[in-house]
């Protein structure tokens, strides 16, 4: 067995940023538990200790991979739009930052707050609510449900435990169908009459928009004082 070392060209090919986006890669394909340092060192080819100058633990990498996240987020133009059409606009553009990524995704929650780009992203949403006319906690209370539902919509989008096998999905989706239409309709009426629609996977675009356009709606109301939090 030939023996890893660190050498000098290994060392200038480990940066920070090659290590994030190796670690990202292996959770696309094997899930987040499957990120480990002895992992990324066997596919960089170099000792756990050469990963170690860059993340002096686990903890700090699952750090980085939230940082890379948010600095994927492309932050909407500044205009004179209305405050919400400003936060669909930058709830959408989450979204489409974390969406290529769900096994890492629930990162983002708890790594907000520990880097530049999380407080970008972080700071654009609490203006905005505090535009809406919400106190700063308040703002805060509602920036860290919008946070958590965006994620939640990217985790769990329609269709994503039957992973690409166009044939697989269809065949799962006919079996719901069926079990839903055979349901008692004296019993359940309206899950039967919805049979089609419970059973079919929206498409991932439609299904944000409307995830997104309800949270909005949601604020607006709040806002307008048309719904109270208790």
């Amino acid at each position: 067995m030939v023996k890893k070392r660190d050498t000098a060209e290994a060392r200038e090919r480990l940066s920070r940023d090659a290590i994030v986006t190796g670690a990202i890669a292996l959770a696309d394909a094997e899930g987040l538990g499957a990120v480990t340092i002895r992992r990324l060192a066997q596919a960089h080819g170099v000792t756990p200790m050469a990963l170690y100058w860059h993340f002096k633990d686990k903890d700090q990498l699952l750090d980085g991979i939230a940082e890379r996240l948010f600095s994927e987020v492309q932050f909407p133009p500044a205009d004179s739009a209305p405050w919400d059409d400003q936060l669909r606009a930058l709830l959408l553009a989450l979204v489409a930052a974390l969406r290529p990524h769900p096994a890492v995704a629930g990162l983002a929650r708890a790594s907000v707050l520990s880097c530049e780009p999380g407080l970008a992203v972080a700071e654009h949403t609490l203006s905005l609510l505090r535009q809406a006319g919400f106190d700063a906690d308040k703002s805060a209370e509602i920036g860290g449900f919008l946070l958590t539902a965006v994620v939640t919509l990217v985790s769990d989008e329609p269709g994503l435990a039957y992973g690409a096998d166009a044939e697989a999905r269809e065949d799962a989706m006919r079996v719901k169908r069926a079990s839903l239409s055979a349901l008692s309709p004296r019993r359940h009426p309206n899950v039967v009459a919805s049979a089609d629609a419970l059973a079919a996977c929206t498409g991932p675009e439609a299904n944000h928009e409307l995830g997104i356009d309800m949270l909005v709606t949601g604020i607006v109301c709040m806002a307008e004082g048309r719904v109270t939090s208790r």
